[in-house]
């Protein structure tokens, strides 16, 4: 079992920077592929951003790739989400994912809102 907290999020006005913050705990974090999550109002949850064990490769949606990094501390069981230059349309609720084969945890979520 993983327990995971995301922390971070708020209300910040269009151009403005968030940083995310995923905490992780129980199982082995560093076994763990972890991604970034988001779900609009009225819309089905997308994927945002990942990064494999060591967080050496990444992978990003095209509508965040330049504004948007993913980085993670194994040794503080943490997973990181750099937003840079937002956009109203990236407001959501962002989650937090660890993936490890067939097991798959969520956290809780942490409300984005980005004011034009």
């Amino acid at each position: 079992q993983v327990q995971l907290v995301e922390s971070g999020g708020g209300l910040v006005q269009a151009g403005g920077s968030l940083r995310l913050t995923c905490t992780g705990s129980g199982r082995t974090f560093s076994n763990y592929a972890m991604g970034w999550f988001r779900q609009a109002p009225g819309k089905e949850r997308e994927f945002v951003a990942a990064t494999v064990l060591n967080g050496g490769n990444t992978v990003y949606r095209d509508s965040v790739k330049g504004r948007f990094t993913i980085s993670r501390d194994n040794a503080k069981n943490t997973v990181y989400l750099q937003m840079n230059s937002l956009k109203p349309e990236d407001t959501a609720v962002y989650y937090c994912r660890a993936l490890r084969g067939v097991f798959v945890y969520w956290g809780q979520g942490t409300q984005v809102t980005v004011s034009s």
